[in-house]
Parts: C-alpha cells; structure tokens; sequence
C-alpha cells in the first residue's frame, strides 16, 4: 500500500483519522489505534514481513534497555545491537548482492554457480533499521533515556507516515510527544495542507515526468542526445517530487496525530555545491550518517587525509544503503569524490570566485551524471547512457519532439520553478494582514481541487509507487 493508492486515501487513512479523533483523550487507546493502523499498512505489501519488525522491536526493545541501565554505559550490548540490526539488514537486502557476485567470481575461476534461493526484500527496511539504530545508539550515549514501555517503542517504529520511506526520524525528537501531545486546529488544517501539496507533488508532477524518464531510459540504444538531456533532466525532477512528495505527505500526516518531523528537503536543487546539495537533499539520512558514522570516524578532526578517507566510507554506504548493486555504490563514490575535490583549499578558493551561476551549473550537472547511475539496472547502461548524453549527436527539437508535449513542457516548467523557493519568497513579500479568512480559504479551495485532480488521475492511471519504496 502507498501514500498515492486509492484504498489509502479513501479507506486506511480517512478511517484511522476518524478513530484517532474519536478516542479523545484516551491517550494509550490513541497510540494502540495508531499501531495497529500502521500494522495493518505494512502487512499489507506481505503479512510475513510484519513478523521482521515485531521480531526487531522487541530485541532492540530490550537491548535499549540493557545499554544504559541507570546511566551506566554498556559497550557490549550496544555492539550487540548494531551487529544484529545490521544482520538483519545484510541477510535481506543484500544476500542476493552477495550471492550474485559469488557466482560471477565462482563462474570466471571454477565454471560452476552457487544455487541458493532468493531472498524477498521487505519494504522500508533500510529506513526502519537506521531508525531503529538512531534510538538503541542514543540511550547508550545518554541522550534519550530507555524507554520501558514497549508499545511506546513499537509506536516509534511502525508509525506508519514515516515507516516505509522516511524521513529517519530520531526517537529523541518525538520521545515526549509519544508520551503524550495534542493536535490543534491549526495542526490539523497545516497537516492536511501539507500531506495535499506532498499528493500533488507525486501525483501531478512526479509521475508525470516519469513517462519521459522511464521511455528514455527504457531504450538506451534507441536514444538521441537530446532524447538522453530530456530523460535525466525530467528524472532529475521527478526523484526529487517524488521524494520530497513522500517527505511531505509523512510529515503532514504526522502533524495531523500531534507529531512535528524535521523536515526532510531544503530545495536542494538551488546549490551551488555538492557539499551544499548534501546539506540539503535527505536531510535526515544526512544528518544519520553525520552523527552516527562520520564523527565517531573521527571526522575532520584527524587531518585531511583522514577526513578524505571518512567521507569516502560514509558515501560508499551512502550508495550501499540505497540499494544492493554497483550502480548504487559507483552514486555514492562518485558525490563523496566530489566532496572531498571540493573540501581542497585551492578549489575552494576558486569556487569562491566564480560566479554562483556558474557553481549552480557545475552542482546540477554533476548531480545529474550521478543520477544516472541511481536510475539504470547496471553499469554497463549507465556508461551507455552517460555516451549517448555526452556524443552531443542530434540535440535538435524534432529528435525529442514527440515526448516533449505541449503538457509535458509546462509540468516541467513547473517543476523547475518551484524546485526553487520562488514560492516562499513571494508570500514573505505579501502583507501578514493577509493572512485572512479569505486566505484561508483560498488555500482550503486550492487543497480540495488539487485532492479530487489527484484522486481521478490515480482512478484512472497506472500504479507508480514511489521511488524510494525499494529502498
């Protein structure tokens, strides 16, 4: 089930607000409602992958209570949660990796293959394991205190708004409102807004400049240069409405229960620097492997050549942890070759005096090469995509005439205007006496048409689940 299917948003979702609401302020029977919602949500995609994460809860339940009893640290415990979290994660999402590369090694020097079955991969459970790690590593650090509730923990882990495709929210940011919170006039209406603009996102925009995308890079070979520019350019903007879609939609969802989620995007395509697009492209897993992977590798704080080597293994798992394949691990290589190029003293002096449009070029560019081994199956396409966009061969308008539409030019217009905070600034420039009732409904009106626009492009669309669902 997703955020943009039908049965989500005319059945699960209106019902569990319904209840949610119905309940008062029966606090506990609010947070039971809440988890058996989401429950239901992820068993849905396959009732034998909730056994995983009831099995998770409970272990990591107890060992966040075991690594910090009474403030007293124990190294032995928290190795023991990292080791089984990370197992778990490595048995699902990458035995097949292994495997596969087992049989191409085995095949070369022996002519014989490992047979060994596949392993399904559960949705979400990048983001649900980190979640989980975030929580165990900070009660040993003592910056949250264990939790001895367990079904407070097991709320903090299948919620469902941020449960399947983050953002990686940290137990410590939302330990109180778990506890207890209330939900106001204005967070629900803020909520509602936000999960609507999320919905549009994904709906109106996203999927839309996927039918481009995946045709340029369904057929590789029968791609024109300019047909290639078209592809990575319209999935340079659709993965970012895709995903800050999701982002929105969860914490508009979240603010609806009484939660406030950090937000996840920070219009990431305005940098003017592969250090300043990571600052601002999934700020939470950002922040994730800042806190819990660079700085306890020492950070900068060993002198350049280890720091180049920190950033070097933080985005080595940056690809890793987006997906079990090469393409994934060549992605994350490729921005940290790009940070540590960057961090240089004389570059940085350089770009400093170059003007911004010129950075803001060099950063989409780059970004945009890096996409293209996110999106292709293997190396090999993504090498073969990277030659048709770089021969410069036919970038005339009749090579890429018939995907480019009248409708596709302005959904792409407007998804390039307003990957910009052109929005933003317009209403800071507008008078706060303006925030009138009339306002209000304004916005209401716009949020109700844009809603039903969706609901009838899904009724009659194809399923498009979103991106960062695989991960």
């Amino acid at each position: 089930m997703t955020f943009s299917s039908l049965i989500f948003l005319t059945a699960l979702f209106p019902v569990t607000v319904v209840v949610y609401f119905l309940l008062g302020r029966f606090h506990r029977a609010r947070n039971g409602w809440l988890i058996l919602a989401s429950l239901v949500f992820y068993g849905w995609s396959g009732v034998q992958y909730l056994l995983i994460i009831i099995v998770s809860s409970i272990v990591n339940y107890l060992l966040g209570l075991a690594v910090n009893p009474n403030g007293r640290k124990n190294k032995a415990w928290l190795v023991t949660a990292v080791v089984f979290n990370l197992l778990v994660l490595g048995f699902f999402k990458y035995f097949n990796f292994l495997i596969d590369n087992l049989n191409l090694i085995s095949t070369a020097v022996f002519g014989t293959t490992i047979s060994a079955p596949r392993i399904p991969l559960p949705i979400g459970i990048s983001f649900f394991t980190f979640q989980i790690l975030s929580y165990v590593i900070d009660v040993y650090r003592g910056n949250a205190a264990p939790q001895r509730n367990y079904f407070r923990v097991l709320l903090y882990i299948v919620f469902f708004p941020q449960l399947i495709a983050g953002p990686i929210v940290r137990y410590v940011d939302i330990e109180k409102a778990i506890a207890e919170r209330q939900t106001t006039i204005d967070d629900f209406t803020e909520g509602a807004f936000r999960f609507v603009r999320g919905l549009c996102k994904k709906v109106l925009i996203a999927n839309q400049l996927a039918v481009i995308a995946d045709a340029s890079f369904g057929d590789i070979a029968g791609c024109t240069s300019g047909t290639a520019w078209l592809g990575i350019l319209c999935y340079t903007l659709q993965i970012y409405y895709d995903f800050s879609g999701y982002s929105d939609m969860a914490i508009g969802m979240g603010r609806i229960f009484g939660f406030r989620f950090l937000e996840n995007f920070d219009y990431p395509y305005i940098s003017k620097s592969i250090r300043e697009f990571w600052r601002r492209w999934h700020i939470s897993l950002s922040s994730w492997f800042r806190d819990y992977v660079y700085i306890p590798l020492g950070g900068n704080r060993k002198g350049p050549g280890r720091t180049y080597l920190n950033l070097l293994i933080v985005f080595f798992l940056t690809g890793l942890w987006h997906g079990a394949g090469w393409n994934f691990i060549i992605w994350g290589l490729f921005n940290g070759l790009f940070l540590i190029i960057e961090r240089g003293k004389a570059v940085s002096r350089v770009m400093d005096k170059i003007p911004k449009i010129i950075r803001h070029v060099y950063t989409i560019l780059i970004v945009m090469v890096g996409w293209v081994f996110f999106q292709t199956e293997t190396l090999t396409d993504s090498f073969a995509y990277l030659g048709k966009m770089f021969s410069f061969q036919d970038l005339s308008v009749a090579s890429y005439s018939k995907l480019l539409t009248p409708v596709m030019t302005g959904v792409i217009i407007a998804a390039v205007v307003f990957s910009t905070p052109v929005v933003a600034w317009v209403k800071s420039r507008m008078r706060a006496d303006r925030e009138s009732n009339i306002r209000f409904a304004g916005k209401a009106i716009l949020c109700l048409l844009g809603l039903c626009l969706c609901i009838v492009k899904l009724a009659t669309g194809e399923f498009n689940p979103f991106i960062y669902f695989r991960f």
